[in-house]
C-alpha cells in the first residue's frame, strides 16, 4: 500500500511546485516580507577595542573642542559661536502676570445660536455649568470663570436670564434690551469645580466672598454684581414674592 501511494504523493508535490512557480516574482509573499532599505540602521558600539573601528577615541580623533563631552558643532538653539545671542542683546519687554484671572469669553451671537438649537433653555437661569454641559465652552478651559461679550447683540432675541463671571457693558445692554437679565457672581476655583462637578464632592463647600481687590467689581451696580445693594434688593423681593405664593 505504501508502495502504491508514493506516485500520488510525488504527483502533488510536483503539482504544487509547479504552482509555485508560476506565481508572480515581484508579487508580496511571506517570504518576501522585510523592511525597506535603511529603515533599520545598526547602532555604533563604541570603545570596543581597535577592530571594531571604533574603540579607543571611539571616532572622536585626539583631543579638541569636538572630543570633549558637550562639544562639537552645535550647542543649543541661539548659540552663536560664544557671542552673546540674539536672545540676551535684546531688552525684555512685557511679563507674564502670574496672578492674572483669564476668563473664558462668550458672545451673544454663540449664546443665540444655542438657544435656538434647543441646547440652552431660555426658560431657566442659565448659569456656567449649563453653558459648559451645552458645549458653548469647553470645561477643561474654564479655569476662573465665563466673560459674556456683547458680538452679535444686535441679533439677540431671547429673553434669558443668565448668571456669568463678568459681563460687558455692551453684553449687558443688549440682554437688558430685550427683557433679559444678567448677573456677575464670583467664584473662587473651589466653588467653581463644586459648580461644574458637584459629584466629585461629598458636600457641597459654601461659597466663598470675593478678596477685597475683586470685591468692588462685584459690588458694582454697573457691572450687574451679584453683591451691589440693587441686586440684592431684587432678589430680596423676588423670595418674598414667592413665599407669598
Amino acid at each position: 500500500m505504501t508502495w502504491r501511494a508514493l506516485p500520488a504523493a510525488r504527483s502533488s508535490r510536483v503539482a504544487f511546485a509547479s504552482s509555485v512557480a508560476a506565481l508572480p516574482t515581484d508579487g508580496v509573499r511571506l517570504n518576501t516580507l522585510r523592511d525597506n532599505d535603511g529603515a533599520h540602521k545598526r547602532s555604533k558600539r563604541l570603545g570596543r577595542g581597535i577592530g571594531s573601528g571604533k574603540g579607543k577615541t571611539c571616532g572622536r580623533g585626539h583631543k579638541g573642542q569636538k572630543a570633549r563631552s558637550g562639544g562639537g558643532s552645535g550647542r543649543g538653539p541661539g548659540f552663536e559661536g560664544g557671542q552673546t545671542p540674539l536672545y540676551q542683546r535684546v531688552p525684555k519687554r512685557g511679563f507674564n502676570n502670574k496672578f492674572a484671572t483669564p476668563m473664558e469669553t462668550v458672545n451673544l451671537d454663540k449664546l443665540q445660536l444655542f438657544v435656538d438649537m434647543g441646547r440652552l433653555d431660555a426658560s431657566n437661569k442659565i448659569t456656567i455649568k449649563d453653558l459648559v454641559d451645552s458645549g458653548i465652552v469647553t470645561c477643561s478651559r474654564v479655569k476662573h470663570g465665563i466673560k459674556l461679550l456683547g458680538n452679535g447683540g444686535q441679533n439677540l432675541t431671547a429673553k434669558l436670564d443668565i448668571e456669568v463671571s463678568q459681563a460687558s457693558e455692551t453684553a449687558i445692554k443688549a440682554v437688558e434690551a430685550v427683557g433679559g437679565n444678567i448677573t456677575s457672581v464670583y467664584h473662587n476655583r473651589l466653588a467653581l469645580r463644586a459648580l461644574l462637578k458637584p459629584h466629585k464632592f461629598e458636600m457641597i463647600p459654601q461659597a466663598a466672598r470675593p478678596n477685597p481687590k475683586k470685591l468692588k467689581y462685584y459690588t458694582n451696580y454697573e457691572k450687574r454684581g451679584y453683591l451691589s445693594p440693587e441686586i440684592q434688593v431684587k432678589k430680596a423681593l423676588a423670595s418674598a414674592g414667592g413665599d407669598s405664593e
